[in-house]
């Protein structure tokens, strides 16, 4: 048999071990794209998703090994190609079971109530912690000892870690924020000196947040970790909002606190996104030119708050200005009280004596 000859046969197993790969690939493509339309789960999407590729590299390494099996190779060198091989397949096992692992944080996270929560930081620790496995196990199949290389890599990694201290710190800010679950993404969350707005992600240096008014406010997770924040939506989103009105010191209280209960009973039964069962509390407190009512009542979520109080204000005014009770401008009295005072004479100018005048002479 020729040279060429004896390579043709493990081409052509490796040519027709390939191409089975990437019929099954198809195959099975479209029957998991099947399923998944008949289904609401998105587990069918994470798993097509992760699969594809790998599936490929797979083929790949079994049509290899069998065209290997096929030539006549020196035995050190088929045996570092039949090593090679099995440290492609495991990483490559592991790379998808990563995968597979950070869509269904993705996706179930909050239904299976994982401890990790559904953001970039939660995939990239998941994802890391399966591929440090991988590469452990190919180390192990290889015959490397680990204890060794760790201690090796043990001054290097301080010294990455001196020269990365910024990074880390904000890569350790969000793992303890994630830990600590005080902010989760979906919260609406305010942070002293920097805005509110929506948790949008955590990821390993920065959170990511979209205001009402939607804009991105990107904030270091050192920085989230120092300041001092507020979560709309712990321990629950339900809260308490309120708003003041005032009316003329003429009024009468009693009737004026009935009006505005009667009003505010009606809005938070119309306008929606409010606590109907919640029976609205209203608080006195006289101010300098009004009798200030404060009008307390329940809304669902606190991205209620802007609509609520606007509506909420504007049935109070129509609801005042029909019962004939005046809303005051701001005005303030001022008494003068006078008094009697001297005026201050002027220091008059008196001529020098003729003595000072001589003396000054005689100088």
């Amino acid at each position: 048999m020729s040279l060429p000859e004896e390579y043709l046969y493990p081409v052509l197993v490796f040519s027709v071990v390939l191409a089975v790969g990437f019929a099954v690939r198809k195959i099975l493509t479209r029957i998991i794209r099947h399923w998944a339309a008949r289904t609401e789960t998105k587990l069918d999407d994470v798993i097509l998703g992760s699969i594809r590729s790998p599936i490929i590299v797979w083929f790949l390494v079994g049509g290899v090994y069998a065209a290997v099996g096929l030539v006549h190779l020196p035995t050190n060198i088929a045996g570092v190609i039949d090593k090679g091989l099995l440290a492609l397949l495991i990483l490559s096992i592991a790379w998808t079971l990563a995968n597979i692992a950070s869509g269904v944080i993705k996706y179930y996270g909050y239904r299976i109530g994982a401890a990790i929560q559904v953001t970039s930081l939660g995939q990239i620790i998941t994802k890391f912690a399966i591929l440090s496995l991988g590469i452990v196990i190919v180390l192990s199949e290889l015959g490397i000892e680990i204890t060794p290389l760790v201690a090796s890599l043990g001054i290097g990694a301080l010294a990455i870690a001196l020269a990365l201290q910024d990074t880390l710190a904000n890569f350790f800010s969000g793992f303890y924020i994630l830990a600590e679950k005080s902010i989760r993404v979906g919260d609406f969350i305010s942070i002293e000196g920097v805005g509110e707005g929506t948790v949008v992600d955590i990821s390993w240096r920065t959170t990511k947040i979209q205001t009402l008014p939607n804009n991105l406010i990107i904030i270091p997770n050192k920085k989230l970790a120092e300041s001092i924040v507020t979560n709309y939506d712990l321990p629950e989103r339900e809260l308490s909002l309120s708003t003041v009105i005032g009316v003329s010191y003429h009024e009468d209280p009693d009737r004026v606190e009935q009006i505005l209960l009667d009003e505010a009973s009606k809005a938070v039964k119309e306008m929606g996104g409010t606590n109907p069962d919640f029976t609205p509390l209203i608080r006195l407190a006289p101010a300098d030119y009004s009798l200030n009512f404060t009008v307390i009542w329940r809304a669902t979520n606190v991205r209620e708050r802007g609509r609520q109080i606007h509506e909420m204000n504007k049935r109070l005014v129509k609801r005042l200005k029909a019962e004939g009770i005046e809303i005051p401008f701001p005005v303030r009295t001022v008494y003068l009280r006078q008094e009697r005072s001297q005026r201050l004479k002027p220091p008059s100018r008196r001529p020098a004596t003729r003595r000072a005048v001589e003396g000054s002479k005689s100088d």
